[in-house]
């Protein structure tokens, strides 16, 4: 009779062994499938489709810290671009001048008023003058925060005789602040300077 409780006893334990062991069982899989799920959607969140000419391409997000530089980069270009490229009409200087000023702060506003109330604009105009600039490199000091830069680029003055090429240098401070349709990359330019500009070339048309 003891022999058969003792058996009894043997065999609950093996059972609750059992059911220990399948309830672990349950609970990591259950966890893992958990962990798995979260995981998959966090990387289809990641993935972008964008159609183009009636086809799906595939864009991956990254992190905005990841990006910084090349994003601080072509926000430091594109101000420079807007603020620089002129035609012989106040409706595309007065365009460009405003796509430029949401790239930046006061400084920059400041640095248009006084070319405007030296005369720039109207002798853009009244001379038939177009200008561009092209960027030869742009650096950054990711060190510190706002981020330092140094802008350094060519501009090209078209004149009706002649085209004019002068060096162009450009520094300030650069800081996140929120994206808009007006500021996509979501930096701001502040405490810009001019502090080189010189003739290089003179060119006969």
């Amino acid at each position: 009779m003891f022999k058969q409780f003792s058996n009894i006893e043997s065999a609950f334990r093996h059972v609750k062994l059992f059911t220990y062991v399948i309830i672990s069982a349950c609970i990591l899989l259950c966890a893992f499938t958990v962990y798995e799920s979260y995981r998959m959607v966090r990387s289809a969140e990641e993935r972008i489709y964008v159609l183009s000419n009636g086809k799906a391409l595939e864009a991956i997000a990254g992190e905005r810290k990841d990006n910084v530089a090349v994003e601080a980069r072509d926000h430091i270009r594109m101000f420079h671009h807007y603020f620089f490229s002129l035609d012989p009409d106040d409706k595309v200087i007065e365009a460009n001048i405003s796509k430029a000023l949401y790239l930046a702060d006061g400084s920059a506003a400041s640095q248009y008023r006084g070319l405007k109330e030296n005369g720039y604009y109207n002798s853009v105009i009244s001379g038939n003058m177009s200008q561009e600039v092209e960027a030869d490199s742009v650096q950054i000091d990711l060190e510190q925060y706002p981020y330092r830069f140094r802008y350094y680029g060519k501009q090209k003055i078209v004149r009706p005789t002649a085209v004019l090429s002068r060096s162009l240098v450009t520094e300030g401070t650069i800081r996140n602040v929120s994206r808009s349709d007006n500021n996509s990359h979501g930096f701001l330019i502040e405490r810009w300077r001019i502090i080189e500009n010189r003739d290089i070339e003179l060119q006969n048309r």
